[in-house]
């Protein structure tokens, strides 16, 4: 029977919370099962670690620390921008918006000052994820080439 290794496709479900509070972050419950490529950095990089080895059927728990989940918090990706810069969209604390450095979100509306953040939503935090391994397979040579698992069939970018 496979196992997680580099240069393998798994098929997992999981449930991600935050250890303190207990809050599910992210689950991929009632959606189809998460497939990624191993080795290929498309985890964040304590997931696939801590799945390394596990099987088929598996059910495998672990907390992340920061570290090895989004990163830490960096102060200096928080930043106060003019409400201009916005045009046409009047930012509203919690949403979510793109620009030419990524996502960000805006924490607080002051006025004529607007604070946005770059950091990711869970920078900062420990994460704790259950996982169950659904499937565990060898990847094709052009799963490999292209750095990222197919779903059934061949190629879906």
């Amino acid at each position: 029977m496979s196992e997680i290794a580099n240069n393998r496709v798994a098929r997992v479900h999981y449930t991600g919370t935050l250890p303190d509070s207990g809050e599910v972050f992210d689950s991929s419950e009632g959606r189809e099962a998460l497939t990624f490529l191993v080795g290929h950095k498309q985890m964040i990089p304590g997931f696939e670690r801590e799945l390394m080895g596990a099987k088929q059927g598996d059910k495998v728990e672990f907390t992340l620390s920061a570290e090895d989940a989004y990163g830490e918090h960096m102060p200096e990706a928080v930043q106060e921008v003019p409400t201009g810069m916005f045009g046409e969209i009047t930012p509203e604390v919690g949403m979510t918006l793109m620009s030419d450095m990524g996502p960000f979100r805006v924490t607080a509306v002051n006025g004529d000052t607007i604070t946005v953040d770059f950091n990711h939503a869970l920078a900062g935090k420990s994460l704790t994820f259950n996982v169950e391994v659904i499937e565990v397979r060898d990847a094709t040579e052009e799963e490999i080439s292209h750095g990222h698992a197919h779903g059934p069939g061949g190629t879906e970018h």
